[in-house]
């Protein structure tokens, strides 16, 4: 990519490229920011000719990012947040805010904080809406094309280059299984866990987890009878079987009544540290770091009942 002469830049470009790398069509990304579509075409002109590169080809009945213009999404989204910094006013009022804020997670979540959000952004800012979307193996690609806002994780997820994470509650393994389960009413060994089938959430295809790394090290190998992306599907498939599962203790504590469920001490660390992860280039965005705080808020009330 050739040096751009920023005295000649125009910056009525930018919210054009950044709604096209985004939408990956004229017509829409002309919608989104209310140009025609002639006009949005002659700004895409402009634009390869001010990057000298296509930025979108035609490809498969759409247009496809070239990789320049992959490279320059995320970087497109941040200046721009940036710039109306610059003129926005100090005072960020939420009442006045209007977007959508998608946050990835698993149901847990959304059944544990979602309510408390919704209950606050009621009040305090009636125009957001919310999305709750999977995790996938794509989670970082989304975070940076903007698709996603925050993921919520754990303190031991791994983290690649320009991404922070914040606490958000602290949290606890339960060991979950009906009352009447032939081991309900005792303290649990790591062998324990070789002698019953499990069920266990997993937001990958692997199903890799780090109890089973556990597991491995001491020797033992269990059964896993049943796999699934969902929390509530572990414990519904515990209260009827003879299952256990390893999860969320404030979870299973939402349910253990309705289903009739005991919470035993897993037989090893049981600390379970719930973050949220974004990327640091929108991380100055006023309405995502007033977001934040409500996140925070909300979670660690909600994982404390």
């Amino acid at each position: 990519m050739r040096e751009v002469n920023l005295a000649g830049l125009d910056l009525n470009l930018l919210p054009a490229l950044e709604a096209l790398l985004r939408r990956r069509n004229v017509t829409h990304a002309a919608a989104e920011v209310g140009l025609s579509q002639p006009a949005m075409s002659r700004a895409l002109a402009r634009l390869r000719e001010t990057f000298g590169d296509p930025l979108l080809i035609r490809a498969g009945g759409g247009l496809a990012p070239t990789p320049l213009a992959r490279s320059l999404a995320p970087k497109v989204g941040a200046a721009l947040d940036e710039l109306r910094g610059l003129f926005r006013a100090e005072d960020f009022d939420p009442a006045a805010l209007h977007r959508v804020i998608r946050l990835a997670g698993g149901d847990a979540h959304a059944i544990l904080i979602g309510p408390r959000l919704m209950a606050r952004l009621e009040v305090e800012a009636p125009g957001v809406d919310l999305r709750f979307e999977a995790v996938g193996r794509d989670i970082i690609s989304r975070m940076e094309q903007g698709e996603v806002d925050l993921c919520l994780a754990t303190a031991t997820t791994p983290l690649p280059p320009g991404v922070f994470s914040e606490e958000l509650a602290r949290d606890r393994l339960a060991l979950v299984m009906r009352r009447g389960h032939p081991a309900a009413n005792r303290a649990w060994t790591l062998a324990d866990y070789a002698a019953f089938p499990h069920a266990t959430v997993a937001f990958f295809a692997d199903g890799v987890s780090e109890i089973d790394a556990r597991l491995a090290a001491a020797g033992v190998e269990r059964r896993i009878a049943l796999t699934s992306p969902y929390f509530m599907a572990a414990v519904a498939a515990v209260a009827a079987s003879d299952l256990v599962t390893t999860i969320s203790a404030a979870f299973a504590r939402r349910f253990a009544g309705a289903l009739d469920l005991v919470l035993r001490p897993p037989p090893f660390d049981d600390a379970l540290d719930m973050t949220m992860v974004g990327m640091k280039l929108r991380a100055a965005d006023p309405a995502m770091q007033w977001f934040r705080r409500v996140l925070r808020e909300e979670a660690a009330a909600a994982y404390a009942e």
